[in-house]
């Protein structure tokens, strides 16, 4: 097993543990499917697709109401920001899923994935709200 492992494991091994390393933006459907999951892989797997739509779906708004109050020219720069964070987003995260690292890599990639799909809809979100 990687040793970076080790450090995930409280994190997906124990329900209580995974609720308590939750984000704020994360739903409470979400902690609550975890939870039921029991640190089953399918169940966490389920579950965090499901978040994962959520955050698409939030970051994709976010994305879109930034883009009705800039002009073109910034909404050029925004595409190609966008589409620079998407491609990082996916390097970084495919990162975690190590072929030698068993499902639970596996889980952390998705997590990840999910992850940062949420905090760029924050800064999203934020920056839409702007004056």
């Amino acid at each position: 097993m990687k040793p970076w492992l080790f450090v995930l494991i409280p994190l997906f091994g124990a329900p209580s543990a995974w609720a308590a390393a939750t984000d704020a933006n994360e739903s409470p459907a979400y902690v609550a499917c975890m939870d039921k999951a029991g640190g089953v892989t399918q169940g966490m797997m389920n579950c965090i697709q499901t978040e994962a739509e959520r955050q698409d779906a939030r970051l994709n708004a976010a994305y879109k109401a930034l883009g009705e109050r800039i002009g073109q020219a910034r909404k050029d720069t925004l595409r190609d920001a966008q589409r620079a964070w998407l491609r990082y987003r996916d390097a970084n995260c495919a990162f975690y899923d190590d072929p030698d690292g068993g499902t639970l890599a596996r889980v952390a990639a998705n997590v990840c994935v999910m992850r940062m799909s949420a905090q760029r809809a924050d800064e999203l979100e934020v920056l839409a709200r702007q004056p």
